[in-house]
């Protein structure tokens, strides 16, 4: 059993480099190159963002995308005026909340039935071309990648609750299952599956905790709360 226990760290956290944030738009010579991409996360949940070539697919996994597929690569302003495009033509958002993403993995559809989802908004996206579709942004192939495997859903069973804060002193003990974006899966005695989001360790200090205390932190059932959305 994994146990854990929580005490404020007084040190202060580092903030973001904006100026080189995706989301910011600061860079706007930016020469590096950067791909567009096409994210599903769960049925009728699909989004589009964008994300520097270096990276590969960190920033999909980080997000717990169950499925992706790039759509184009190229400048950093092509890509965001094609994102811009798919949002006004097609109504496909920049970002979805995260309580809908957690729900929704409690019960996923089947591999075909993910990928056939993000391949008719691929094929959507596809037909925009000639109709304002940036000149220097490269369409890519349709290449679903599938991350259900790689986050270990699906074999351990539903979560049923979510940690929505630490507490000082407050014990998480469980077996970690699955691991989807910040979110932790642990399988505990009392409580079933329980997520627990690790943007929450923020300012905290891991301590070792007795296996036997389960969970002495706030708990709502899944769908209910959680944790404030960031940028996903």
């Amino acid at each position: 059993m994994s146990r854990v226990g929580f005490r404020r760290n007084a040190q202060e956290v580092s903030g973001v480099d904006r100026a080189h944030s995706v989301a910011a738009d600061t860079i706007a010579d930016d020469p590096r190159p950067y791909r567009v991409y096409l994210a599903w996360f769960g049925p009728g949940m699909v989004k589009v963002g964008i994300t520097g070539e270096a990276r590969g697919a960190a920033r999909l996994r980080e997000q717990g995308a169950v499925v992706f597929s790039w759509l184009g690569r190229g400048p950093l302003m092509a890509a965001r005026r094609t994102e811009e495009l798919l949002r006004s033509a097609l109504g496909v958002p920049d970002r979805i909340p995260y309580a809908r993403k957690r729900a929704a993995r409690a019960e996923l559809p089947g591999a075909a039935e993910r990928a056939a989802e993000i391949e008719t908004l691929y094929r959507r996206a596809a037909a925009l071309e000639g109709a304002g579709w940036p000149e220097a942004l490269e369409r890519l192939p349709f290449e679903p990648v599938d991350h259900a495997g790689v986050f270990g859903l699906g074999g351990a069973g539903p979560a049923a609750r979510v940690v929505t804060g630490l507490v000082a002193g407050g014990v998480v003990a469980g077996r970690l299952v699955a691991a989807a974006g910040p979110d932790l899966h642990l399988e505990t005695a009392a409580e079933g599956i329980v997520v627990l989001d690790t943007r929450l360790v923020t300012g905290w200090d891991l301590v070792g905790a007795d296996a036997r205390a389960g969970i002495s932190v706030p708990v709502v059932a899944l769908g209910a709360g959680g944790v404030q959305d960031g940028l996903f």
